[in-house]
């Protein structure tokens, strides 16, 4: 595998030091992060077609770019790769072309099934699709043992329009799978959160798919602000600062889910991922060392084997930058202190995280976690 990084910014381009030139890689896939402006303009995706001619070129908008062991805002970052042993292919839809999201996972995955179909690697538009949904039709007829990660992109913390593309300028209600196939690439994955839980559980009594009304038969929103006090008045925005744990059929691990939008007329909130009757919550709050203590976790859980990945894409959630804020680079130098100078590292901000909780298990829809992905060829 061979990779070099470009990184557009202050209104120019500039390579990243790398041992690789622009014009000594061919690349099958070039992945461009970025602000939504920058990621929905014309002059920087002809820019990457015309440096990049024969790659499948994918953009994504988001809420902070990670490049190397740095966090960055309103800029693009771009990682280019050529593999060597191993073939990708790429394939997209728009949500507005299918009845649901669940629909649009099990499309995805369609698409991409072979018998040597290593992983499936996700960047999903992060506005209209409903994430529980469209992990599930991923895992409908996915293998067991074919990993599926990636996230959904990102609007800084505006949450009004996400952009993803795949060979155009990227677009709303787009939804980007890739597919890698051959027993020559290894890839690895970890997520976790570092989230303190606090308060009673609670019940799902009344719920719509991602929209929760009744927790123990009481309106979910005024229990809610109770638990709030002072960060009442700054809803919804304050909501990422207290996400709800979630266990669904008593399973031994538990989700996070974060607050979207609430509707004062008909007491809901609407959550990043879906919220089944009967599951059980608890309120959680944010303990600075642990949310970066989390991202050496996943950073040293998603090694592979004894060597330290080619590649590593981290995801991580808009919310936990807005709770860390000047110390969010630290979650970013923290996996680079794992991973040691020699892994390329991209990644995002985004609106939810893809990932399986351990190998061979299915795909599941995180908020406010690390996830990473880490690629190594030739092993």
């Amino acid at each position: 595998m061979k990779n070099t990084q470009l990184h557009y910014v202050y209104g120019a381009w500039k390579t990243i030091s790398s041992a690789i030139s622009v014009n000594d890689i061919k690349p099958q896939l070039v992945l461009a992060f970025g602000d939504t402006p920058l990621v929905g303009s014309e002059d920087v995706f002809n820019h990457l077609k015309e440096t990049f001619p024969n790659a499948n070129i994918i953009s994504a908008s988001t809420s902070g770019e990670i490049l190397s062991d740095g966090l960055y805002d309103n800029t693009v970052v771009v990682t280019a790769i050529e593999f060597e042993k191993t073939a990708i292919k790429t394939v997209d839809t728009n949500f507005a072309d299918h009845a649901n999201s669940f629909e649009v996972g099990k499309y995805l995955m369609s698409q991409l099934l072979s018998d040597d179909l290593t992983a499936v690697v996700v960047i999903s538009d992060g506005s209209f699709i409903n994430g529980s949904e469209l992990v599930s039709g991923l895992n409908e007829n996915k293998p067991e043992h074919i990993s599926v990660t990636g996230g959904l992109a990102g609007d800084a913390a505006r949450f009004k329009q996400t952009l993803v593309g795949l060979n155009e300028t990227a677009t709303e209600g787009k939804i980007v799978a890739i597919g890698f196939y051959g027993n020559k690439i290894s890839i690895g994955h970890s997520s976790f959160g570092g989230w303190d839980e606090f308060g009673r559980e609670r019940i799902v009594t009344k719920s719509d798919k991602n929209v929760l009304y009744e927790l123990d038969n009481e309106s979910a929103l005024d229990l809610y602000k109770e638990y709030l006090g002072p960060y009442v008045d700054e809803l919804p925005g304050s909501a990422l600062l207290f996400p709800l744990s979630i266990k669904i059929n008593d399973e031994n691990t538990n989700l996070v889910r974060t607050i979207l939008s609430i509707d004062e007329t008909e007491k809901s909130m609407t959550f990043a991922g879906n919220l089944p009757v009967g599951s059980k919550v608890r309120l959680m709050k944010a303990n600075f060392d642990k949310l970066i203590n989390a991202s050496t976790k996943a950073a040293a859980e998603s090694i592979s084997n004894k060597n330290s990945p080619q590649l590593a894409l981290l995801i991580s959630c808009v919310g936990r930058k807005l709770v860390l804020q000047e110390r969010t680079s630290e979650e970013v130098e923290a996996a680079r202190k794992i991973f040691g100078d020699d892994t390329t590292i991209t990644g995002f901000y985004s609106y939810g995280e893809i990932s399986p909780f351990n190998p061979n298990t299915k795909c599941e829809l995180h908020n406010q976690t690390m996830t990473i992905t880490t690629f190594t060829e030739g092993v």
